[in-house]
Parts: structure tokens; sequence; C-alpha cells
């Protein structure tokens, strides 16, 4: 009796182990061989519609980053009027009275809220907060999504470049490792999302560098319409003066990509850290879940949980990175703007402002990348799940 008994114990718990790993042994809901038959058209799809959201949300923590970074490198976001030089400049038969006028909440300003004894307080950033508060009494509220037209037009075509690059080259870079180089897999995440990233960030810098200007520096009437991506851009080339037209031209065209450097040192580690960290914690999450019981919100919670942290650490670890991006994408002599390096702009950086110059920005930045990776990762893999959920059931 106590044989037998030893005995079916023993074959229970070696079921129990064996449905234990073949469950464990179950692909991921999200594996490459789950989504392999999608098209490229059907990843670019998933992805832009994820760039659009992601834009659209987060846009007022971007300006309140890019913000913080500019006044930390000497953009003086003053009134015109703050001064005796400014106002004879000013006055004209275009004036309007309501370019005269400071925040509505400052108690201190003058007759009727003019800017004549109004203390430089009023326009200086004292953090994320602060930054949307005074953009929305002294700029107005739509001014929170100054850049978003730019943050489309280079959002969209850059994450529908950037996912689908990086879903395909992963999917082939694991079945390459798998059968030559199995200790090199942990690494695949890390490469092909440097790579997916150089690459969308090499095909669409100049509209990157249009919105940062577009978002750094304040319009200075309240009427006046800020100038579009289009005329910043001409904007920036108008800056180089010289007697050789030709070149005049060759210097204009350096100019658009000039900080492309910076923001590359930027975006590699931080995909190469992202990546490293969303797939094995996303596949971590998904494991809870049989693959006969994954549905969409399963999808959804795995991946913005991953992408989230993920984003996070990224985000914050790259913060120096992202600050020398933003100083040299807004410098506007023309000649240091093309003589700038990343490093030189990282010590000048360190030099005016220390640590706390470095990490400048640093809370509206993790608080825009932390749910905007979350939100971008998660309808993307959404999208893919329920397209080839209808592919399957229509084959």
């Amino acid at each position: 009796m106590a044989s037998e008994k030893i005995e079916r114990t023993a074959i229970e718990m070696n079921n129990a182990d064996t449905n234990l790993r073949e469950r464990s042994s179950l692909p991921p809901l999200q594996n490459s061989s789950n989504t392999q038959n999608l098209g490229i058209i059907e990843r670019t799809f998933s992805a832009a519609g994820a760039a659009f959201l992601s834009v659209i949300i987060a846009n007022p923590l971007d300006v309140a980053k890019t913000r913080l970074q500019a006044q930390a490198a000497g953009v003086a976001y003053s009134h015109p009027l703050s001064n005796m030089t400014s106002r004879m400049a000013c006055f004209g038969p275009n004036m309007m009275f309501a370019d005269l006028r400071c925040s509505p909440s400052c108690h201190r300003a003058g007759i009727q809220g003019t800017v004549s004894i109004c203390p430089p307080e009023c326009f200086r950033y004292k953090g994320t907060l602060d930054v949307i508060h005074k953009i929305i009494h002294q700029e107005g509220f739509r001014k929170l999504w100054r850049g978003t037209n730019a943050g489309l037009a280079l959002a969209v075509p850059t994450v529908g470049i950037y996912l689908p690059c990086y879903d395909i080259l992963r999917n082939w870079l694991e079945d390459f490792t798998a059968k030559n180089a199995p200790t090199t897999a942990p690494y695949v995440p890390l490469v092909a999302g440097s790579f997916a990233r150089s690459l969308a960030c090499a095909t669409c810098y100049p509209i990157e560098l249009a919105r940062t200007r577009m978002q750094a520096f304040k319009v200075s009437q309240i009427d006046k319409k800020p100038p579009g991506v289009f005329q910043t851009l001409l904007g920036v080339m108008s800056h180089v003066k010289s007697i050789n037209s030709s070149q005049n031209n060759l210097q204009g065209y350096r100019l658009l990509w000039t900080g492309m450097g910076a923001q590359l040192a930027r975006d590699v580690p931080f995909s190469a850290i992202c990546w490293s960290t969303l797939e094995p914690t996303r596949r971590k999450l998904l494991s809870f879940v049989r693959h006969d019981e994954a549905n969409a919100f399963s999808v959804l919670g795995a991946n913005f949980g991953a992408g989230f942290v993920a984003g996070t650490l990224a985000a914050g670890a790259t913060c120096p990175l992202d600050v020398a991006k933003t100083r040299r994408q807004i410098e506007k002599d023309p000649i240091k703007a093309l003589k700038m390096t990343t490093r030189q702009t990282l010590m000048e950086v360190w030099r005016d402002g220390g640590l706390k110059g470095l990490f400048a920005g640093f809370g509206p930045r993790v608080g825009r990348l932390g749910p905007s990776v979350g939100l971008v990762v998660s309808f993307y893999e959404v999208a893919k799940f329920v397209l080839h959920h209808r592919h399957n059931t229509s084959s």
C-alpha cells in the first residue's frame, strides 16, 4: 500500500511537472512567430496610429521640457516690453493692447495688467507645472500644443519606420542567433533597436529640428500667428550670410542637420536601454497568460506596463544627452552651430549648471516618455494582434 501510494504520488508529480513545462514552453502571445505573416504596410499602419495618439496626448509635456532646457541654455522668456529699449522698438501702428499685458494672475503688474512694473519672476519657469501655468496665462491654452504639426509630421513617418524595422530586424536576428549563436540572443533587442532608431532619426531629422525650435521660442505678440515647420526651416537657413552663393546654400543645408550627432547620441542609447528592458519584461508579463486565453486586453496591459517601465528608465538615463541635443538645435549663431560637438556641449552645460543643468527638464521628459512608450508599444502590439487574428479567421 505504501509503495503504491508513493508510486502514485510520484506519477502525479511527474504529470504536474510535465504540464508546467508544457505551459511554460508555450510561445508568448506577441512572439515573432505569431506576427511574422504581417506585411510591412500593416506594421507601418499600426505604428503610425500609435505615434499619432502619443504626440497628441504628450505634446504639452514635451513643450514644458523644451522650455526648461532652453531657459537653462540662456533663452530669455521675458516680455518684449519689460525694458525701455524693447518698448521703444515695439510701439507702432500694429501694437495691440493685448501685447502690453502680463499674466492675468500677476498681482504686481502695472495698470490693468500691463508690464510696466511686472517683476522678472513672472517670466521665469520654475518647474513643469509652472511652465504649463504660465504658457496658458501668457500665451494661451493652444500654445501647449505648439509644434504638434511638426510632431505629427515627424512621429508618424519616424515611428512608421522605427517600429516595423525593429520588428523585422529583431525577428531575423532571433532566427539567426538561434541557429548560429544562441549565447548572443539577449543582445538582439539592443542591436535591432539601435539600428532601427538610427535609420528613423537620419531620415526625418530636419523636422525634429523645426519642432524643437517651435517649442523653445515663444511668440512675442499674442495675436501673431507663429511660424510653421516650413517657415521655421527657412528661418534656420536664412541666418547664413556669405558672398559665395553656392557656399551659402551648402552651409544652409548643413544647418538643417546640425545637432543630428547629439540626437543619435541620445536616441541610440535610449533605444538600446528601452528594448533591452522592454522585451524581457513583456515576456515575463505575457508568460502569466496562456496562449489560448490571450485577448486584446492582456496584450494591452502587458505591453503598456513593460513600455512604461522601459521608457521611464531610458528617459531618465539619457536626459543629459537630450539637454545637449536641445541646446545644439536652438543655437541661433550659424557659425557656432556648425562647430559645436556633443561632447563640448555637455561640458558647457556642466560648467554652467552642473548636475542640475545636465538634468534640466528631467520631470517632464520622464513624465512624457514613460506613458508615451507604453502607449505606442501597446497600441502597436494590439493592432498587430487584431490584424493577425483577422488574418487567421479570414484564411
